[in-house]
């Protein structure tokens, strides 16, 4: 519902013009003397808090700086006693009889590895990971490759482990291995053998190798011994015994090898 707005007339508020406004000045008469300590109650309530308060709170923060005072020293002790007690590893025996290896047999760091031709991690690792490794170890280094083809997920792992095999009985296995992770040849009998063709394999001796499927029964004790051992994915890696699950950074491995040739990790 509209309001209208309505105004007084002046003649309600103004006086008649026979009437001379009068201002009418009036003293409030004081409070009796005895009631006026009523007012300082609030004050003095106040004041009574702020006593209350400083008296109990100064001690009781001083009793809780205290305590984290000796909260921090305790941990700063049991750190310390941490550090002192030996991290326990775990070393794993991985036999290397005639699997194809990089570097000097008796190089102070072996890294053995299983993987998968078909897998894009493992591809990854030795295309960004393997050579920042080789540049700053150098010699020190022996990478040991044996093969863990997914069985079921990767078919076309086995096939190009198998001919990467029969490239090594030429002596050709790393110029092959490589070729195979550069992602410029399909996992395919024709790639395969236009690789060993670059590379100056004998033609019928490889094709003679791949049809007779002469290092299936190899690869597949390599995937049964690295099952067994408990490897479940690719790349898995054993540095000196360690294991390393995946295809970590450069760091993760830098760090590793370090610690193991200044001998900060316990031997078993």
């Amino acid at each position: 519902m509209d309001t209208e707005l309505k105004s007084t007339p002046p003649e309600e508020i103004l006086p008649a013009a026979d009437e001379p406004a009068v201002e009418i000045e009036t003293t409030p008469e004081p409070a009796p003397r005895r009631l006026r300590w009523i007012y300082w109650l609030p004050v003095a309530f106040a004041l009574g808090l702020l006593a209350g308060y400083l008296g109990f709170a100064y001690p009781l923060q001083g009793q809780l700086n205290a305590a984290k005072n000796e909260i921090a020293a305790l941990q700063q002790q049991a750190g310390a006693a941490q550090e002192e007690v030996p991290q326990q590893v775990k070393r794993y025996d991985i036999p290397v009889d005639d699997d194809p290896g990089y570097g000097p047999t008796d190089a102070p760091i072996l890294i053995v590895e299983f993987s998968d031709y078909e897998c894009t991690f493992c591809q990854k690792w030795h295309s960004q990971v393997w050579p920042q490794i080789q540049s700053k170890y150098g010699e020190q280094v022996r990478l040991v490759y044996r093969d863990f083809p997914l069985y079921g997920l990767h078919p076309n792992a086995d096939p190009a482990a198998q001919a990467a095999n029969c490239a090594n009985d030429q002596g050709k296995y790393w110029e092959f291995h490589s070729a195979l992770f550069s992602g410029e040849y399909a996992l395919s009998r024709p790639s395969y053998e236009s690789i060993a063709a670059g590379l100056g394999l004998n033609a019928s001796d490889f094709a003679g190798c791949l049809d007779s499927e002469k290092h299936k029964a190899e690869i597949e004790a390599d995937y049964q011994f690295a099952a067994d051992l408990g490897v479940q994915s690719t790349p898995t890696f054993f540095i000196n015994g360690l294991a390393i699950i995946g295809a970590q950074p450069f760091e993760v491995f830098d760090r590793v090898i370090t610690l193991e040739l200044n001998g900060e990790i316990p031997q078993n």
